[in-house]
């Protein structure tokens, strides 16, 4: 493992170098007073740090600004801030960080950050939380079980749970449904006919998954059970900063409805990055 650290207090910077590689001892620790430096070894030797420890207020380029060069220049880096300012927190957020750590740095901080980007990391490779149900709602909508792609019978079966998930677990009408996945039709009563259908598809599908418990029916509407899925929206809104780190502009795409929340999550998440 390779971890930059980057402060411009020469000091600290010492400091902070020598407890990372005390506290990590398998890694190689490089440590620089500007980001400029950083940035500039990286693009010379074609060196790519797993990790970065970054301070946020420095002269030039700045420890946010630092953080999204990285995403263009080592898009597979990671990046953890530590800081003396609190208030730097929902920045670090919205450029996307992958942790977060007040000074001074302590040993247990270090290595609390690290084992969570390999437990991050190994979740994501599949070595981990094989277990669950994984909606993808970044890039295309798609519905994993055991890490495998879930099979639809009925495109528009997987185009409803798409909606639904979109809703949050917000109670939908059948009127609500009908408009967003038949736009152009208005004969509503057969529309409901075939909600009905599609609804009793969908609960057959996840059925099989043994994840019957993931809708919610009401008196006519339907919902669902958001602590019954892993998704990366919910987790991004929740701000887990590896769901964060996952968007990158683009929600789920095969659907025109879904245009008004990626409009909604792209000015909030991306934006600030411009």
């Amino acid at each position: 493992m390779l971890i930059y650290v980057i402060d411009d207090e020469a000091l600290l910077a010492k400091a902070s170098e020598r407890m990372i590689s005390e506290t990590v001892p398998e890694a190689e620790v490089k440590g620089f007073l500007r980001a400029s430096d950083a940035l500039g070894q990286i693009e010379a030797l074609e060196e790519y740090p797993d990790v970065v420890f970054s301070d946020i207020q420095m002269p030039g380029i700045t420890g946010l600004e630092l953080a999204v060069r990285l995403k263009t220049l080592s898009p597979n880096t990671k990046v953890i801030f530590v800081t003396g300012y609190s208030e730097y927190a929902l920045e670090a957020w919205k450029v996307r960080a992958h942790g977060y750590i007040m000074k001074p740095l302590e040993p247990e901080r270090i290595r609390e950050e690290l084992a969570f980007l390999k437990s991050d990391q190994a979740a994501s490779d599949g070595s981990e939380g094989a277990d669950r149900l994984r909606v993808q709602c970044f890039g295309y909508f798609e519905l994993f079980y055991y890490n495998e792609p879930v099979h639809f019978e009925r495109r528009k079966t997987k185009e409803l749970f798409a909606y639904l998930i979109d809703k949050r677990g917000r109670e939908c009408t059948p009127e609500e449904i009908a408009e967003a996945l038949w736009e152009d039709e208005s004969d509503l009563k057969l529309l409901k006919n075939r909600i009905r259908v599609l609804i009793n598809d969908l609960r057959a599908t996840l059925r099989e998954l043994n994840a019957d418990d993931v809708l919610i029916r009401y008196s006519g509407s339907l919902a669902v059970r958001t602590d019954k899925v892993d998704c990366d929206l919910y987790r991004m809104l929740d701000g887990d900063m590896s769901a964060v780190n996952s968007f990158a502009g683009e929600y789920m795409k095969q659907y025109s409805w879904a245009e008004l929340t990626n409009g909604n999550l792209y000015f909030e998440y991306m934006d600030e990055k411009r």
